[in-house]
């Protein structure tokens, strides 16, 4: 399963979820947009941070928004095609 968080590097709320994150267990990637600029378009960010698992954009960060929590993450996380497949 690939985890990746897309943010800036000046995100502020990086740091949380990455720690939500560890919480639960899972391993991660951190990419910063500012260096790729690819990424960014490819998934269409406004705003960080933002989760991609397994190459799907399961959360999008926008300043009414508030980060996912332990429950939240852990179902995107379960939600992905590799974690249904370690289940059956």
């Amino acid at each position: 399963m690939d985890i990746l968080i897309l943010a800036t590097k000046n995100c502020s709320h990086r740091p949380t979820l990455e720690k939500g994150l560890q919480d639960l267990g899972v391993n991660y990637q951190v990419k910063y947009v500012e260096d790729d600029p690819d990424a960014m378009e490819k998934y269409q960010i406004h705003n960080s941070p933002n989760l991609v698992v397994d190459g799907n954009l399961v959360f999008r960060a926008s300043p009414l928004k508030s980060l996912p929590s332990d429950s939240e993450l852990k179902d995107y996380i379960n939600q992905s095609p590799y974690a249904k497949k370690q289940k059956s």
